[in-house]
């Protein structure tokens, strides 16, 4: 386990100030704003507190309402929106400077037996071992901007393997562009057994790339071209148990862009081709001089 995967699991271990409220802390770094994926993980852990052990999350809706200021800590209030004989819903507001600055409903439900069936088919791709780290393909991407590689070469919680191009790659030769990607990622770790674990890395991971898709359709890349972004919601559906120190495929797509937003879609498959996760993003995406 590296450090960077050790520093994730201690930011995901919030500490309980009140019934139901809880405080969330973010890397030391010197970033204008908290990564996304970290807020809606840490959220997620805070719901899964306050929810009986037998019931597992299966989705989660969330809005980024302002961005997270890495600085201070963040505040999680999870309100107790219903407790049935099978589902469990939760709402959580993430909290800085007394404004929320985050939102979201998760809901749990009891396993349960019933019909099956799986439309989606999981992309034919090369196997993850076979393909350069992250690392590696940015070191080849940005050699030449030594401010974006030092960024770019940074120990990742998550392991993540590109089949597709990257969006710097793209930047540069305007015939790889385009509006799918696929990349394989895992942490890579013996991690522990608890579901609601697996859950919340898998929520941390798909914020990584999810944006990037909208940017590759236009070959544009953060740092290169005159482009800023945020996310501004996210929606997740849990289908069936997976662990995260396995390979997962995230195949994405952005069907549509315009009106300085953009939307994108993924799913995870295990590396026997079960869909596991779905997911939606909207993103602004404005032009800048």
């Amino acid at each position: 386990m590296n450090e960077a995967l050790k520093e994730l699991l201690d930011l995901l271990d919030l500490e309980q100030i009140e019934l139901d409220i809880f405080r969330g802390r973010s890397p030391e770094e010197r970033i204008q704003r908290v990564f996304g994926g970290q807020v809606a993980a840490q959220a997620l852990v805070a719901a899964g507190r306050t929810v009986p052990k037998d019931r597992h999350v299966h989705s989660l809706h969330a809005y980024f309402i302002r961005p997270g200021d890495p600085t201070i800590p963040i505040i999680y209030n999870v309100d107790r929106l219903r407790d049935g004989r099978s589902f469990t819903t939760r709402r959580i507001v993430a909290v800085q400077h007394g404004k929320a600055i985050f939102t979201m409903s998760a809901s749990f439900h009891i396993p349960e037996e019933g019909v099956t069936h799986q439309a989606s088919v999981m992309p034919q791709v090369p196997d993850p071992e076979t393909l350069p780290t992250f690392r590696d393909r940015m070191h080849d991407a940005v050699g030449d901007h030594p401010e974006l590689l030092e960024w770019f070469s940074r120990p990742r919680p998550v392991d993540a393997r590109y089949v597709s191009p990257l969006t710097w790659e793209a930047f540069k030769n305007p015939d790889l562009r385009s509006a799918q990607t696929n990349v394989w990622f895992r942490y890579h770790a013996d991690l522990p057994d608890d579901p609601l674990l697996h859950v919340v890395l898998a929520a941390y991971a798909s914020d990584f790339t999810l944006v990037d898709t909208i940017l590759l359709a236009h070959g544009m890349a953060w740092g290169a071209s005159n482009v800023s972004g945020a996310s501004l919601d996210h929606a997740m559906w849990f289908h069936r148990p997976f662990r995260a120190d396995d390979w997962l495929l995230y195949a994405q797509e952005s069907p549509w862009s315009g009106g300085a937003r953009g939307l994108a879609r993924g799913e995870m498959f295990t590396a026997s081709g079960e869909l596991v996760v779905s997911v939606v993003q909207e993103a602004m995406i404005r032009l800048t001089k």
